[in-house]
């Protein structure tokens, strides 16, 4: 144990942190085996609140004043600057919001969950994404619903407290805090946030589906090229593409995509059950591994479903093929490990070379090309 000193690029939002410390000081740690979730409904459309650099952002040459007006001349919102200061206008369109205050209160309802607005009233900006909101859940069926308006630390202080009670909070806010909790509440519940799915509807109807990257794909990358051993956790990943296969599914009405992903999520709760994400030792599972995992399992349920006789019968002997040879695969995977591997570039790897690195068994690649006749 060691300590660590954190600088939160945003002190505005410093605080949601000392909360949670001065939590775990008043009640000791988080245990994720009995801590409710906190779900985010983040505010992203149309550059919303957009925190990377842009037009928007400007080095102040000298102390002063930095004002916002409108058309009319009237000022929206300002800011006291210094000499150097980076500064950043934040901006969001009516439509944006009035899309995210309806995906709230529709998880909220769907999940029959309390959803809190992060919006501090003392912040320019936030005070007139406040007006918005309340303005525009007045157009939305909240009924039954627990919906509130919280500052930070408010909504900290109330989300933490029904986490320890094994209780769901969805939080509901602007892009910079949707950035910090994704990965603040998945760290509590699974140590990473490469584990969680991340989920953003989109306006046109469409979907992003994606996950976190843990914060240490570097030495991810550092480890397999040295001992051609990838310890990168996909599961994210798989959980993403089996929500994507549920949408496709849902939106296209298309029998097969739901079917997929109904197979698909049974796997992922197989291959959890089952433990087989990447080990950090060489020579033992690795990224390849659970890969290969996943394709079972995820074979076996479709070749044991009975709602699509083509796809039962198209995966069958690849289900087959893959148990049969469970043993010979693993342990040709593992065995390729304990080297140094060239994949020709860090950023830019050679796609040949990248495949082989990626592909050492050959009984597992014979099974895919046979499938895939």
């Amino acid at each position: 144990m060691h300590d660590t000193k954190a600088v939160i690029p945003d002190r505005c939002y410093a605080d949601i942190y000392q909360v949670v410390i001065e939590d775990c000081k008043r009640h000791g740690a988080f245990d994720p085996t009995t801590l409710g979730t906190v779900p985010n409904v983040g505010l992203m459309a149309q550059q919303a609140e957009e925190y990377g650099s842009h037009d928007k952002t400007f080095q102040i040459p000298a102390d002063g004043v930095v004002r916002v007006t409108d058309l009319s001349g009237q000022v929206l919102l300002e800011h006291n600057v210094e000499t150097g200061d980076i500064w950043r206008m934040c901006q969001v369109k009516d439509a944006p919001i009035r899309d995210w205050v309806k995906l709230a209160v529709n998880r909220a309802r769907e999940s029959a969950t309390p959803a809190v607005f992060w919006l501090d009233p003392a912040r320019a900006h936030d005070a007139r994404m406040i007006e918005k909101v309340q303005r525009y859940l007045k157009e939305q069926d909240t009924t039954g619903l627990d919906i509130r308006i919280m500052s930070p630390v408010e909504a900290t202080r109330f989300s933490l407290d029904r986490i320890r009670a094994g209780q769901d909070t969805i939080s509901v806010t602007g892009n910079v805090l949707r950035d910090y909790l994704t990965d603040l509440f998945p760290i509590m519940e699974l140590g990473t946030s490469a584990k969680m799915l991340s989920i953003v509807p989109l306006m046109a109807g469409g979907g992003l589906f994606e996950t976190g990257a843990g914060g240490s794909a570097p030495k991810h990358v550092q480890q397999f090229l040295q001992e051609n051993h990838l310890r990168w956790d996909s599961l994210g990943e798989f959980l993403a593409l089996a929500a994507s296969l549920e949408h496709v599914g849902i939106a296209g009405n298309n029998p097969k995509a739901k079917i997929l992903a109904k197979t698909l999520d049974q796997a992922n709760g197989k291959f959890l059950d089952a433990n087989k994400s990447p080990s950090r030792k060489t020579g033992e599972l690795d990224n390849r591994g659970s890969h290969f995992y996943l394709a079972l399992y995820w074979a076996q349920a479709l070749a044991q479903q009975n709602e699509d006789p083509a796809l039962k019968q198209q995966f069958a002997a690849f289900a087959a093929a893959l148990a049969d040879n469970e043993q010979k695969i693993v342990a040709e995977l593992n065995q390729a490990q304990g080297k140094p591997v060239d994949i020709g570039g860090y950023y830019h790897p050679d796609p040949a070379l990248a495949s082989q690195a990626m592909r050492p068994s050959a009984t597992l690649n014979n099974a895919i090309k046979a499938v895939m006749v």
